[in-house]
């Protein structure tokens, strides 16, 4: 039975059909890039070649690295490789934008590799910046399997207090390639003296370029300066991001000489082995109610869970833990350590939900994710592409439901219109809403929408908040104090009706007594 049947009634808009995979033409078919859907601007642009085989014939690739593809199943490049790897190839700088999950890190690693071709003992030749240490070891991986046997050793910083001790210029002679997130690099080449020497590097790669040219806390432009100047003039720089934002391209054509822009399919668009719905929920009671009717009617793990903050994280962890689900969560309070081992749980199937954060939304490649579940509604549509890319990776189908309450009124249009542009059906009241003004916009994308905890009945093995217990027992205490003051008052009550009562009986006995000694009087004289 399909999981989703129980938001048929609560689903806006008709029931999303099953897309059709896009197949790759092999290589005796025309015109593969055309039929691909690969855009490209600059001047003298290469050729794209649809075979890793046509590949190897016009630029001598390694046997090597030819051998270590197929190893790792790459047997036919993806469209953003038939195109990027040829460019990069020909030493040309290069602004490139793909889908998620269609082939990038081999795209920029197959070229970098090839022109290094050996070790030197010169130090970092080749520097990949990625916006997180999850994707950055991702990335090292990726490299270590494709530099097998050519000799080429790849680096990522692990441990902060570590490498600010240990590592120096002379062991880095060692390695060629520097896979580092821009923070902690930044940090070890303002140490006195630096402790990366970046003089020699020829390939300078900024992976997920729209997240690092973020301006502000989340964003890393200061960093990205400093790395720059630290290259030097001569490296020859590449961009890849899965979606495309003006301020980048900007750059790019303004700072890169012989620039060649290429795009795959449309911008800032969906892969379409996606299925996509959105779900009205009323309110954020409303969410928990649709997450636990969603967990009954079953879910086929692999599932990631998005939320806006980690606190709210934190929240809905701590309410599935009691539904019987495997359960865990992933944030930024977590160390390096928990976050490392939680991930390789969910790469091993030990944990089948994880729930997350924007943290995990950039480039992480999890193979077969099911489902992703928009918790919380994304803050922008190039948040919402990142997320839901999540799932659908290399070919594979993939479903994204995202949860929308009035709160999420004002960006639900944008996010409408990257499902229509992707082929899915949406309703045309979204998309016919009022389009925001682009300050509004940004205003609303850099401010997360307060909600209300994440929080249902009391669980039966639940034990209740301390805030509760406070409430409660405060409560009880007055209770209590009032009991005691109505027992204090009905004794003293009681104490005084026991006094008047034994006064009058006092009173008649002495009345009694003065009356019998008149009597005994009366009785003597009488004798007498």
């Amino acid at each position: 039975m399909d999981s989703f049947d129980i938001f048929k009634k609560l689903s806006v808009g008709a029931k999303f059909k099953k897309p059709e995979k896009v197949a790759i033409k092999p290589e005796n078919e025309k015109s593969s890039a055309k039929q691909i859907k690969v855009k490209t601007v600059g001047d003298n642009v290469p050729g794209a070649l649809s075979t890793f085989d046509l590949m190897k014939k016009t630029y001598s690739l390694n046997p090597v690295l030819m051998e270590n593809l197929n190893k790792s199943g790459y047997t036919v490049p993806t469209p953003i490789q038939t195109q990027a790897i040829p460019v990069m190839l020909q030493k040309r700088q290069i602004f490139a934008c793909a889908p998620t999950g269609s082939g990038k890190t081999a795209a920029f690693l197959v070229p970098v590799i090839h022109h290094l071709n050996k070790p030197l003992n010169k130090g970092f030749r080749a520097l990949i910046v990625s916006p997180t240490r999850e994707l950055a070891k991702q990335t090292l991986r990726e490299c270590t399997r494709l530099c097998e046997g050519i000799g080429l050793r790849a680096h990522t910083f692990t441990k902060f207090n570590k490498d600010k001790e240990k590592f120096n210029p002379k062991l880095a002679q060692k390695f060629d390639i520097l896979i580092a997130t821009p923070n902690r690099l930044v940090f070890l080449l303002q140490q006195e003296p630096p402790a990366v020497e970046l003089n020699n590097i020829e390939w300078l790669i900024i992976d997920e370029s729209d997240k690092l040219f973020e301006t502000g806390v989340r964003g890393f432009r200061d960093q990205l300066a400093t790395i720059y100047k630290a290259c030097g003039p001569n490296a020859k720089r590449a961009m890849f991001s899965a979606t495309y934002t003006v301020e980048v391209a900007k750059w790019s054509k303004k700072n890169l000489d012989g620039l060649i822009s290429v795009t795959v399919g449309n911008r800032n668009t969906t892969t379409t082995t996606v299925e996509q719905d959105l779900v009205f929920v009323g309110n954020e009671e409303g969410k928990l109610i649709a997450m636990r009717d969603l967990v009954k009617k079953g879910l086929t793990p692999p599932v990631l869970i998005f939320l806006q903050s980690k606190e709210r994280a934190k929240e809905l962890f701590s309410e599935l833990i009691y539904d019987g689900i495997n359960v865990d969560a992933i944030h930024s309070d977590r160390t390096q350590q928990q976050r490392d081992n939680t991930v390789k749980a969910f790469r091993e199937g030990k944990i089948w939900v994880l729930i997350c954060t924007e943290l995990m939304g950039r480039g992480i490649d999890f193979k077969g994710v099911n489902l992703v579940i928009n918790y919380d509604f994304p803050s922008s549509a190039i948040s919402y592409i990142h997320r839901i890319g999540r799932t659908g990776r290399a070919g594979r189908s993939g479903k994204a439901v995202t949860f929308f309450t009035n709160d999420d009124k004002p960006m639900l249009r944008s996010i409408a219109t990257v499902m229509r542009d992707s082929g899915c059906p949406v309703p045309d009241y979204m998309l016919e809403m009022k389009r925001l003004h682009k300050n509004t916009r940004r205003k609303l994308e850099k401010q997360s929408i307060d909600r209300s905890e994440i929080r249902a009945k009391p669980h039966r093995y639940q034990k209740p908040n301390a805030d509760i217990k406070d409430s409660t027992s405060s409560k009880s205490k007055k209770e209590s104090n009032d009991k005691n003051k109505n027992i204090k008052v009905k004794k003293n009550l009681v104490s005084i009706i026991n006094v008047d009562q034994s006064s009058k009986v006092n009173k008649k006995r002495k009345s009694n007594v003065s009356k019998d000694h008149k009597v005994v009087k009366k009785i003597k004289k009488t004798s007498v």
